[in-house]
């Protein structure tokens, strides 16, 4: 299979639908679940979003930049209230490659340590490798970040190394080193089995 670019879809789960990211439908929604949280927003490289105008305009900036690097935003809608409570996103995609990465993650604080995660990896991962044909899915974080390098271990992601002074964190003084993960199409197989069993325990 040749690898494609993504396209906009819907993905379904028991616990989430993941959509395409709308600022204009979802900014309400998205702001009642983590707008203003300071611990959730910590590691982002952009300020917390104050107002439902702030967070419209940032999803549209990242719809748009995942866009641009041949991705997509999706929003993470839980299927039991229907409303979205955080967002994902493919980005940096190279088709020649078979190569793309999920990142831009976050979830309003009472989704942490739920099914969430799980099943819009699952989904996500399922839809890189299995529908669309890609060899190598990446995920970055910062190092200092624990609970993010922990929740991608979980997916059975390898660990492949640290890139030293990688980016300026939003704070505009300080530099981050960033924890680079993978996962490989011949690894998905057996990630994928865990993570179902995961979600039917």
């Amino acid at each position: 299979m040749v690898a494609r670019n993504p396209a906009p879809t819907v993905l379904e789960g028991r616990h989430v639908r993941l959509e395409p990211l709308d600022p204009a439908a979802h900014a309400a929604a998205l702001f009642a679940a983590g707008g203003g949280d300071e611990e959730l927003w910590r590691w982002l490289p952009v300020e917390p979003p104050r107002t439902v105008d702030e967070i419209r305009d940032l999803a549209g900036r990242v719809a748009a930049a995942c866009e641009a690097s041949g991705g997509l935003a999706f929003a993470v809608v839980g299927q039991a209230g229907g409303q979205a409570v955080g967002w994902t996103t493919y980005s940096d995609v190279s088709t020649v490659d078979e190569r793309l990465e999920i990142g831009w993650t976050w979830y309003g604080r009472a989704h942490w340590r739920t099914a969430v995660n799980t099943e819009a990896k699952l989904l996500l991962m399922g839809h890189a490798f299995e529908d669309l044909g890609y060899g190598r899915i990446c995920w970055k974080t910062d190092l200092l970040n624990t609970r993010s390098q922990q929740a991608i271990a979980r997916l059975g992601a390898v660990r492949e190394g640290v890139w030293r002074r990688h980016r300026l964190r939003s704070d505009g003084v300080t530099w981050r080193d960033s924890v680079f993960f993978s996962m490989l199409a011949d690894e998905w197989p057996d990630a994928r089995l865990r993570l179902r069993a995961r979600l039917a325990g």
